[in-house]
């Protein structure tokens, strides 16, 4: 598996997890318009001079442009409880663009640790409290940690074995932290990295894959453009988990689920069966797509 790409070079992990090669990559791949990307499963073969190529790129189960990774089949999405405080918007813009690349979403609520010490407003209280309403509802998992006491992390960790995995979530929200709790030591080697690159931590331009013991995470910037440019409007409902189940019961096929008659998504809004937060985020992203359209 590719583990790390940088200046053309791929840093592939051996089966056997010991050791990383430097490869090139050979230039039929450049032929057939494909580019090897970090979490790729490969063949490669060793030059004379210790050096690898990559000479075979296995099927891909997803694949990611922003950050460039294949293979992810889990997204953790980091958000804090405060500081800065829960943006429920921009949590499900961010669902939309995970469930768009059909990865599963666990939902993680950093920075638990300011509950406990008074420091907690009612305000994120009730922001921790609506997330676990709403979210478990529809099937996400949620998970509350701190990295400075390490609570929730030990369960986390848990949940990542076996998976490649990416975070994903606002500037701020302890996804370093939560890095550097779950693989003690980290720190120094992610500095240490950018260091040697000349370039800060958040500006670094490669990819690489943290081996967490038992699973691995992509240490990227992330899911760094939250535009709506690659869905299509239909694309939209399909991302919301609720308005996916119900739209088969539309009256009209296509229905954008906001003026339409008969239609089940404005039924269940009525009734109180979907959550009126989500289905106004809808309305915003939809709208918000359209303006993008009319523009190009």
């Amino acid at each position: 598996m590719i583990v790390k790409a940088l200046s053309g070079y791929y840093y592939v992990k051996a089966e056997n997890g010991e050791e990383v090669v430097q490869c090139r990559a050979r230039g039929v791949f450049k032929k057939r318009g494909e580019s090897p990307l970090v979490g790729d499963k490969v063949h490669y073969s060793i030059t004379e001079n210790g050096e690898g190529t990559v000479t075979e790129l296995f099927p891909r189960s997803t694949e990611l442009i922003r950050p460039p990774v294949a293979n992810v089949d889990l997204a953790i999405l980091v958000f804090s409880v405060t500081e800065p405080s829960l943006n429920l918007q921009l949590l499900d813009k961010f669902l939309v663009h995970i469930e768009h690349a059909g990865i599963p979403a666990v939902l993680c609520l950093s920075k638990q640790d300011l509950e406990k010490e008074g420091g907690f407003t009612e305000e994120a209280a009730e922001a921790a409290a609506s997330v676990n309403r709403i979210y478990r509802a529809l099937g996400y998992e949620v998970f509350g940690t701190s990295s400075r006491k390490g609570a929730g992390i030990h369960e986390l960790k848990e949940r990542l074995q076996g998976h490649l995995a990416v975070f994903a979530g606002q500037s701020g929200v302890g996804k370093s932290s939560l890095l550097n709790a779950l693989v003690p030591g980290l720190t120094l080697e992610t500095n240490e990295i950018s260091n040697r690159l000349g370039r800060g931590k958040h500006t670094t331009r490669h990819v690489e894959l943290i081996d967490i013991g038992g699973g691995y995470v992509a240490d990227t910037p992330g899911f760094s453009q939250l535009d709506f440019g690659e869905l299509g409007i239909e694309d939209l409902s399909y991302c919301f988990v609720e308005l996916r189940k119900l739209s088969p019961d539309c009256k009209f096929r296509g229905c954008t689920h906001v003026h339409e008659p008969g239609c089940a998504v404005l039924a269940a809004l009525e009734s109180g069966d979907i959550e009126k937060s989500r289905y106004d985020h809808y309305v915003q992203f939809l709208s918000e797509m359209k303006e993008i359209k009319r523009r190009y």
